[in-house]
């Protein structure tokens, strides 16, 4: 393990001139919080008819981030929440990523957004490539770093690969790197590592992205996770719409939080699904690799990813074609699915020749 501490890491060097000078907007609900007492709301001109979302909902989502900071073991101050994750990492440039000037890190192949969020921010994106076992290419990294560079984005486990990022491995950007380390943790409920939110009072420079839309099944109510320090969450605060996250998500989210044993079910579920699936796509003749995955799907590279992925689209299965990502040449990513979706698959897979 790499034990030396970050010496060198300045949040206000990071931050934007224009987003430290700025004066954030203050609507109806932040000057006035509700103390659950009856009141006559007559200041942010909403229509008074209505059965409950005629009112704006609260822009800190307040009730929400109690259940979360209980489940996550953080305060309510280091959790930021948003339209999606994809806000939230829109955020992050927008805070921390001057146009025309500053630079990011990925790490291909991994999810395809980081990269469109620099190109819509005017921010390079420089990439290095993961090694040829998925794991991260130090040296690389370290070697196009520069005074501009603001963030490295990291996704563990990592989409499309599956893989978790070996732990000594975020230690070592964590220790060494001078801006922001963002890990995306959108499957960690998958995996048998812990989420590094443990981790966020040693390292000031760590931030951590979750979802609502892997193991929590709700894809649909888009709302997205960060958690890191006192005074990152309070930029990102500053700057997101005041009313990012709407009242039926927030209400959607805390029913499902109320649900959290059959979560864990579902979780474990499809984990025991994930290797039943595994070893079926082992054994077909035209699987060439089968990855070792700690998210809820799998990577596999086939004989020809084009052909295989037509044949399973006429016989009704919708798969993913990586072919198009560095290092997954061939490359089809199969979701776990339920478990009679996945003995569909599994014939299908054995039907072709």
């Amino acid at each position: 393990m790499d034990s030396a501490k970050t010496t060198q890491f300045d949040l206000t060097r990071l931050i934007r001139e224009n987003v430290r000078n700025m004066t954030p907007y203050s609507s109806a609900r932040d000057e006035y919080v509700s103390d659950g007492s009856e009141k006559v709301f007559l200041d942010a001109n909403e229509n008074p008819f209505g059965d409950g979302i005629n009112r704006y909902p609260d822009p800190q989502q307040r009730t929400l981030k109690t259940e979360l900071s209980k489940l996550k073991g953080v305060n309510q101050d280091q959790i930021l929440l948003g339209n999606g994750s994809d806000e939230v990492l829109d955020l992050f440039f927008r805070a921390f990523c001057e146009p025309g000037r500053d630079n990011v890190i990925t790490v291909p192949p991994t999810y395809g957004m980081y990269s469109v969020l620099a190109s819509l921010n005017n921010v390079e994106n420089r990439k290095v490539l993961l090694q040829r076992d998925f794991t991260l290419d130090l040296n690389g990294i370290f070697n196009v770093v520069d005074e501009n560079t603001r963030m490295i984005f990291l996704c563990s486990p990592n989409n499309p690969t599956g893989n978790s990022i070996p732990e000594e491995q975020v230690e070592s950007l964590l220790n060494r790197f001078t801006g922001l380390v963002i890990l995306d943790e959108a499957y960690i409920d998958f995996s048998g590592q812990a989420s590094w939110i443990k981790d966020l009072d040693r390292y000031p420079n760590l931030a951590v992205t979750q979802t609502f839309s892997k193991a929590f099944g709700m894809a649909g109510i888009r709302l997205g996770s960060c958690y890191a320090s006192r005074e990152v969450i309070a930029v990102l605060n500053k700057i997101k719409p005041p009313y990012n996250v709407n009242e039926l998500t927030q209400r959607t989210a805390l029913e499902r939080l109320k649900d959290l044993e059959r979560v864990n079910e579902e979780v474990e579920v499809l984990r025991s699904e994930r290797e039943e699936l595994a070893g079926a796509l082992s054994a077909l003749n035209f699987v060439e690799r089968v990855y070792p995955s700690d998210a809820n799907f799998i990577l596999a590279v086939v004989d020809d990813a084009n052909r295989r992925y037509r044949e399973l689209l006429e016989k009704g299965f919708i798969v993913r074609n990586r072919s198009g990502q560095p290092l997954c040449k061939n490359s089809l990513r199969f979701t776990v699915g339920t478990q009679e979706e996945n003995r569909r698959l599994i014939a299908a897979l054995n039907d072709l020749k």
